[in-house]
This record gives structure tokens, C-alpha cells and sequence, in this order.
């Protein structure tokens, strides 16, 4: 019995180190607060943008509520554009920012009218949102496999225990050696 115990230990431990190692080699996904906050920002901004505002403005109101990546590509964006520069050098800074340099790409190709512009934040919002799901579905589907684990290492032994030992000492027994 201390035998099995030892056993169960030492699989416990070598599973929480390699659960370790897993845990810190798995890269940063942004915040699910950030997520939301920018798919409502590209809603906001397309929004901003069919209603007829002049896109330096309503980029400044997207950046008040993006995550601090986005806003500072965002507000300097914004104020380039207010002070009259050429759209492919205000863009310049959205567009070295991973969350903005789609939209930096469309709001060059598109510099004229901001009509374009709110369809590509549409488009970002949905992709966004889109990713939000994947992700959820498959922290679900990972702690399904992960509470088998648990499960293993308790049933395991005493299924060993109470199903295959008796058996085997039963098949034992009736052995006779000459």
C-alpha cells in the first residue's frame, strides 16, 4: 500500500512540473476586458463614423476606451490627421500597433471619405468578438480534459486495489506448485 502511495506521489509531482513548464512557456493572450473593450471601440468607431463624424474626432473618441496600445497609436493618429497631416503618415503610428494596422491599411486606402472606414471597423469588432468565442470554447474544452486527470489518479489505485488485486490473489491462491 505505501508502495502505491509513493507511486501516486511521484505522478503527482511530476505533473505539477510539467504543468509548470506548459503554464510558462504558453504566450500572453490579452485580457478578455481588453478584447471587449476594443470590439466596442471598432463598433464605436464605425458608429462615430456613419454618423458623420470627421474621423479625427471619432478616432479620439474610440482611443478614451481602448486598451493603452491601441489608445496611444489611436490618439497620436487622431492628432496628426486634426493638424492636417497626409493620411499615409498619420497612419504610420496605427499602423506599427498589431490591434490597429488593419484599420491604419483600409484608413489609407480609404483617405478621402470615412465611409469605407466604418465597414473595416465593423469587420475588426466582428473578428474580435470571433476570437473572444474561440478562446472561451477552448478553455472549456481544455478544463473537460483536464478533470480527467484528478479522476485518473484517484479511481486508478483504487481500482487496482479493490478490482485486480483481489483477482489476482484469488488466481494465486488456486495455483499449486509443485
Amino acid at each position: 500500500m505505501a508502495v502505491l502511495a509513493g507511486v501516486g506521489g511521484m505522478v503527482v509531482a511530476i505533473g505539477l512540473v510539467l504543468g509548470m513548464r506548459f503554464a510558462a512557456r504558453r504566450p500572453r493572450v490579452p485580457s478578455a476586458a481588453d478584447a471587449r473593450r476594443l470590439a466596442a471601440g471598432w463598433d464605436l468607431l464605425a458608429a462615430a463614423l456613419r454618423a458623420g463624424l470627421p474621423v479625427p474626432v471619432a478616432i479620439r473618441a474610440v482611443a478614451a476606451g481602448a486598451p493603452d496600445e491601441v489608445a496611444s497609436a489611436l490618439r497620436s493618429t487622431a492628432e496628426l490627421l486634426a493638424l492636417g497631416a497626409d493620411p499615409r503618415d498619420a497612419w504610420a503610428a496605427a499602423s506599427t500597433c498589431a490591434d490597429t494596422a488593419e484599420l491604419a491599411r483600409a484608413a489609407r486606402r480609404t483617405a478621402r471619405s470615412g465611409s469605407a472606414l466604418a465597414g473595416v471597423a465593423d469587420a475588426l469588432a466582428e473578428r474580435v468578438r470571433a476570437a473572444m468565442r474561440d478562446q472561451a470554447e477552448a478553455r472549456a474544452q481544455r478544463a473537460g480534459v483536464l478533470v480527467t486527470g484528478p479522476l485518473g489518479l484517484c479511481f486508478l489505485p483504487a481500482f487496482l486495489c479493490w478490482g485486480v488485486l483481489p483477482v489476482l490473489a484469488g488466481l494465486a491462491a488456486q495455483l499449486t506448485l509443485p
